[in-house]
């Protein structure tokens, strides 16, 4: 009697622990502050050269891995010990796999751009050598065949021999916020996702790079506060909106006469991708005009030091815009490449033959996300698409002749394949809503041939926590329905009346309505629903994955019809019985900034709280690549800047608005805020702001985001 006692006493704390453990609270500081919920990552996954083994950085190690034997571990390839306790960064092999470069004591630039201290490591000797010892560097690149390496200094170009160890410096008119050689200026970063502005060719005899002259580009000044009785002035080069370009040139340097030759560009303001072919002579180089709305690939031969023939090959023209993306890949035949277009109103994948004749390759009403290679021993493209909806992305593989067409993903969610050499192999990174992400090994098939990492532990955190379901819903908006999650605080009542929170974005270039795994901010919107708030995103027009037709709608006038869409969900909202018509705000950042603030002063009929995180306020001050894409200069689309400037309509401000920024962003600038500050106060109209001293565009470092979060989640619980 007495043991069954003990045992039901047992089993019956076992259970109330259970339960309880299944009701814990997130907080801001476990969120923020905390690795309760860090999800493992494989980190620098890089194939070997036969395809057959794959490496990865470990513990500050470098490791071997075999596709062939299931994952299995085959050798330490580089030791924290080997390294000196240099922290890995990055890294590469040589041709041969003989040698790594490694880069360590990473100092960020921008959002992509960053210096680094390069060591060259001997994988048989075990020697470490550095690679430059005047500074840090940039972009260092191994040659094609291994013997050099090319880095840029100090807005100049070099290569280093490893056979004597000897550096050449390529170019010496690098000047800072005047000449830059074989990097980019800050647009082309920000706006063509590029830093490296140089190449290789095939058996490293050249280098093609490109030379930014900024003289005409207007300086922007930022003051960081550190400390000292005056600020310190840091400036750049920011083209804004309508104004002046770095002046471009395309030159090619060849290694065994030292000497250069200018390529002509022709007369276009941007070349925002270029890439030799499979022949060491044939440089191909793509030029776009100021409106963007015109792609040109131009082919090029360079032969003994002298351009031989050449010429615009292909063209891809808008009414709005042509997307700049990473989808070309140069075929085995030698005469023909691939690349992906919305010409006929999707993103789909062509093949271009370099006489001008094209083929597309897929076809349907969805969009091709990522052209991920080919394996030329089975004539197979591999592709992500969001076939299954714009809220997927989803494994394919294709005939190179269009047929055959394979669906390789086994889970429907976000998969994002890391292929080998050969592409018999790939490692696939999935996750959905409710599930960090996995990494398992598969086969060209699609078979999972062993699984890598799956976050279990994390997976076991969460169950512990009273988070709630992301449920993935249409809704109306003001021209036709649009994609939307939902996630509903604990225990919802349908005869309660709950307070709603929109996270919107809105912008070109990224959704946030994805079957994905969220992160923080996933964890944040539970705390919101935890807190008795209902969290909706909303993709409206102009965002991806919908087709062209949706995407561009916004042309010439951003904001407006994403604005328009935001008004008609809110009305829809507000008819839901279990929604408090009087409670009802919205939170972004960036363009989500933008998009919240129109929500505050367009439709402020609609929205009782708005919080803008770096807010664009006014077109005119952002940058020109981005901006023109979209709306042209200010000079052709006056009416387009004005009429859908929030700073135009703080009148109308009825609700609780909070401004915050970075005093450091060097993307969308505190001007921005600065202003929107001046036109509400020139209304005499009540607001709350704040500023993070120094901090760029992300507003983060030690405990900045626990800060800001909290200041996000404590304005929303007294103000909605």
């Amino acid at each position: 009697m007495k043991l069954i006692g003990i045992s039901l006493l047992l089993f019956l704390s076992l259970i109330t622990s259970n339960v309880i453990g299944q009701d814990k609270k997130v907080t801001n500081e476990l969120i923020w502050a905390s690795r309760e919920f860090s999800a493992e990552y494989v980190r620098g996954i890089q194939s070997m050269q036969n395809g057959k083994y794959f490496t990865v950085i470990e513990d500050n190690s470098i490791c071997k891995y075999s596709y062939e034997n299931f994952g299995e571990k085959k050798e330490v390839l580089v030791s924290n010990n080997d390294l000196k306790g240099k922290s890995i960064e990055e890294y590469s092999f040589n041709a041969d796999e003989s040698k790594l470069l490694v880069a360590t004591d990473v100092e960020p630039i921008y959002r992509r751009s960053f210096k680094a201290n390069f060591f060259i490591f001997d994988l048989k000797t075990k020697e470490l050598i550095e690679l430059y010892d005047k500074g840090k560097q940039m972009l260092a690149d191994f040659s094609p065949d291994g013997s050099k390496i090319a880095f840029v200094y100090q807005n100049n170009l070099y290569y280093k021999d490893l056979k004597n160890y000897q550096v050449t410096q390529i170019t010496n008119d690098g000047i800072k916020n005047e000449i830059i050689n074989g990097s980019t200026d800050w647009v082309y970063e920000e706006e063509f996702s590029i830093t490296k502005a140089f190449h290789w060719s095939p058996k490293g005899t050249k280098i093609a790079y490109l030379k930014f002259n900024e003289a005409k580009v207007e300086n922007f000044t930022m003051d960081y506060y550190l400390g000292n009785t005056y600020p310190e002035a840091y400036t750049f080069k920011y083209p804004k909106a309508g104004e002046d370009n770095s002046e471009l040139k395309l030159i090619v340097y060849s290694l065994d006469s030292n000497e250069k030759l200018g390529i002509n560009i022709g007369n276009y303001e941007y070349v925002p991708r270029m890439s030799w072919t499979n022949n060491d002579n044939q440089l191909l180089f793509l030029v776009m005009n100021r409106h963007q709305n015109e792609l040109s690939y131009v082919l090029t031969e360079i032969k003994n030091g002298k351009l031989g023939s050449g010429g615009i090959i292909y063209s891809d023209r808008s009414e709005t815009y042509v997307e700049v993306d990473d989808n070309l890949l140069f075929l085995s035949d030698g005469k023909s490449f691939l690349r992906t277009s919305e010409k006929n109103g999707f993103n789909h994948i062509y093949r271009v033959w370099f006489d001008g004749n094209e083929k597309q390759i897929t076809k349907g009403d969805w969009d091709v996300v990522d052209l991920l290679g080919v394996n030329n021993e089975k004539d197979v493209i591999y592709y992500t698409s969001v076939e299954e909806g714009a809220i997927y992305k989803t494994l394919y593989g294709i005939g190179i002749d269009g047929k055959n067409k394979i669906k390789l993903s086994t889970k429907k969610g976000y998969n994002s394949p890391n292929f080998s050499k050969g592409m018999k192999f790939y490692i696939n990174e999935y996750s959905n809503s409710q599930t960090p992400p996995e990494f398992t090994l598969c086969n060209d098939k699609g078979g999972e041939l062993k699984i890598i990492k799956d976050n279990q532990e994390l997976k076991n955190t969460l169950k512990k926590y009273d988070f709630q379901t992301k449920e993935f819903i249409k809704i109306k908006g003001e021209d036709g329905m649009l994609n939307a999650f939902i996630i509903r605080p604990p225990n919802f009542d349908r005869g309660k009346k709950y307070p709603v929170y929109f996270n919107i974005y809105g912008g070109p270039g990224h959704n946030l309505v994805t079957d994905s795994w969220g992160g923080s901010n996933y964890l944040y919107h539970q705390l919101l629903a935890q807190s008795g708030y209902i969290v909706i995103s909303v993709d409206p027009r102009g965002t991806m994955y919908r087709g062209e037709r949706f995407k561009k709608s916004t042309y010439m006038q951003l904001g407006k019809l994403e604005t328009e869409d935001m008004i008609a969900v809110a009305k829809e909202v507000k008819k839901w019985n279990y929604v408090d018509p009087d409670r009802i705000g919205v939170m972004g950042w960036s363009y989500g900034g933008y998009m919240s603030s129109l929500c505050m002063t367009k439709g402020a009929d609609h929205f009782n709280m708005g919080i803008a995180v770096a807010p664009v306020t006014n077109w005119r001050w952002y940058d020109n690549i981005y901006t023109e894409r979209f709306m042209r200069t200010p000079k052709e689309n006056a009416d387009g800047y004005d009429l859908n400037s929030p700073i135009n309509f703080v009148e109308h401000l009825k609700g609780k608005y909070l401004l915050i920024h970075g005093t450091g962003d060097d993307n969308v600038h505190v001007q921005n805020s600065l202003e929107m500050v001046n036109a509400l106060v020139r209304e005499n109209i009540e607001f709350d702001m704040f500023f993070y001293t120094n901090k760029n565009h992300g507003i983060s470092g030690g405990y900045t985001r626990l800060h800001l979060f909290n200041k996000l989640y404590n304005y929303t619980l007294n103000n909605l």
